[in-house]
């Protein structure tokens, strides 16, 4: 089993596949997880970007691809193989305050159920 933490998001990858997703909250900041990971739960919002989770997977041994249903515009999109965990990435907005305004970050993550 491997931990990888970034802020506020922990995963977990067992086998090479991820097995395991946390949201810790720091003071004055909310977000639930998405009820796919579980139920009676809401969608969060991250500041992770596309590269560093990438590399992480990759590191990790998890295979994951673009996922083309949800890559169009402005965002993109991948998934995890074979356990089918799907994260969604965005440009930021413009009341987003991040460093990189050219990358792609973490919108959601949620467990692929189709």
């Amino acid at each position: 089993m491997t931990l990888y933490s970034w802020d506020g998001l922990r995963l977990v990858v067992t086998q090479r596949a991820v097995t395991g997703i946390w949201v810790s909250l720091w003071p004055g900041s909310t977000a639930k997880l998405p009820p796919l990971v579980v139920p009676d739960s809401e969608s969060f919002e991250a500041t992770v970007h596309r590269e560093e989770l990438i590399a992480a997977l990759d590191t990790a041994g998890c295979r994951h691809a673009v996922n083309s249903t949800l890559t169009f515009g402005r965002q993109s999109s991948l998934i995890t193989q074979p356990a089918d965990v799907c994260a969604v990435f965005s440009l930021p907005g413009r009341d987003n305050h991040v460093p990189h305004r050219d990358r792609h970050y973490l919108d959601v993550m949620h467990k692929h159920t189709a």
